[in-house]
């Protein structure tokens, strides 16, 4: 249970949290746990839907049991048990690696469910839910520049309220509305990715395999098949239906240009028939999201203001995944602001806030800066033709292909690839 009474009288809460995704609610429960005075804000009201592949590896799953969840299939969890890659002239078929620091599965579940799952995990916790609250900035000091608390309009008449706390941790998505408001810009040098995806009725909705699709071929003319930009992955849902999407990074010279609803079409429209990606089977309507990758929006911690997960660019340059990344940063976030709070407000609270940016850092700084140069490589559709043609087929390179691209290795320890991947992520900068 959280504890107000430690709380100063001018203030809302210990800690505000805004938006109430992966992050958000992860950072609130744990904080919560630790009697912690959590209010978190929503701009939605749940359930609510949420543009994403609804797929996790194995290092998204380990954040969930780190969390308490069950992530049995009895508790409504589809298991994947590996990735399938699809090229033009290739399909492998590759099991999740047997690591100690991840579980072999990975896990499927729409993000209208799964949102509202960690939602009510933060209140059960003790956090301070509040939905349909939009906060539209921050409120600094007028003397020193610190982030006191936010703005925000509530309710259905958008009535404008404000809250205050000594620290708030911004999880507000690619929006990154907070950020924004206290002069904390993205990085227009970092890679930005687009995804699209549609849930389709489809006989494969009880595939065990996870895709990804890194060749995306239009076929519409058969005697002269294009390769389309991007990749495009499916992830079963087992109820029936797929959620199938495509993504783009901004290193492709097709990324302002294109309609990206009318490519995913014209590559759902060359897949076999019988997979059921077709307009007839299609459930809802196409949704659209942004991917901001690579650490895009530093510093993660300022004058009393934290970015987690998306708000920070914490999306893999390497797989467009930001589920695991958001939950992994608000666990890290947790830990710091726990010790923060424990200190008096001054320096000694501020040396242990600045933690956190060197901690999200060590764990993902120069994975992802590995991640962006990667970005720009596969930028363009033939030099990523020319690597899956060729380089998937080096037996001995797909265990170092899997395992960097998913992020499923082990950073201490494992075995020669894991080693390697370690090393390679140590001796590059992180992203600044």
């Amino acid at each position: 249970m959280t504890n107000p009474r430690r709380r100063n009288p001018d203030h809302d809460a210990e800690v505000i949290v805004v938006g109430a995704g992966p992050a958000g609610s992860t950072v609130a429960t744990y904080l919560a746990r630790s009697g912690v005075d959590v209010l978190l804000l929503e701009k939605t009201e749940f359930p609510r839907e949420k543009v994403c592949g609804d797929g996790l590896t194995p290092r998204g799953v380990k954040q969930l049991i780190d969390l308490g969840l069950d992530t049995s299939e009895d508790a409504g969890w589809v298991h994947s048990r590996g990735l399938r890659i699809l090229t033009g002239e290739l399909t492998l078929e590759l099991d999740w690696p047997d690591l100690t620091s991840y579980p072999p599965y990975g896990v499927s579940r729409t993000r209208q469910d799964f949102d509202d799952l960690l939602a009510k995990t933060a209140v059960k916790a003790g956090a301070r839910l509040y939905e349909r609250t939009t906060v539209t900035g921050a409120i600094t000091d007028e003397g020193t520049g610190r982030v006191i608390g936010v703005q925000a309009k509530a309710g259905p008449d958008k009535t404008p309220v404000s809250y205050r706390a000594p620290l708030v941790l911004a999880c507000d998505g690619v929006s990154a509305r907070l950020a924004l408001s206290v002069g904390i810009e993205k990085n227009e040098k970092r890679p930005m990715g687009v995804a699209v995806r549609q849930y389709y009725k489809s006989p494969r909705h009880d595939d065990p395999f996870i895709e990804g699709h890194l060749e995306l071929w239009d076929k519409s003319d058969p005697r002269n098949p294009k390769l389309l930009p991007g990749y495009g992955w499916a992830f079963p849902l087992g109820d029936g239906t797929v959620n199938v999407g495509l993504g783009m990074l901004s290193t492709s010279a097709a990324f302002r240009s294109t309609d990206y609803r009318a490519l995913l079409r014209q590559w759902l429209d060359g897949t076999p028939e019988e997979w059921g990606y077709r307009e007839e089977n299609a459930v809802g309507k196409v949704g659209g999201a942004g991917l901001p990758m690579g650490f895009n929006r530093t510093p993660h911690y300022r004058d009393g203001l934290l970015l987690l997960g998306d708000a920070g660019g914490m999306v893999s340059p390497f797989n467009g995944e930001g589920i695991s990344a958001a939950m992994e940063s608000a666990q890290i976030a947790a830990e710091v602001v726990v010790q923060a709070l424990s200190r008096a407000e001054g320096p000694s609270r501020e040396r242990a806030l600045q933690a956190y940016p060197r901690a999200v850092a060590e764990l993902m700084g120069g994975y992802y800066q590995l991640g962006n140069v990667f970005a720009k490589i596969i930028g363009k559709p033939k030099i990523m033709h020319l690597a899956t043609k060729y380089g998937l087929r080096v037996n001995s390179l797909l265990p170092l292909v899997y395992k960097g691209l998913s992020g499923c290795y082990d950073a201490k320890g494992g075995d020669g690839v894991d080693r390697l991947i370690s090393a390679l992520a140590r001796a590059t900068p992180s992203p600044r």
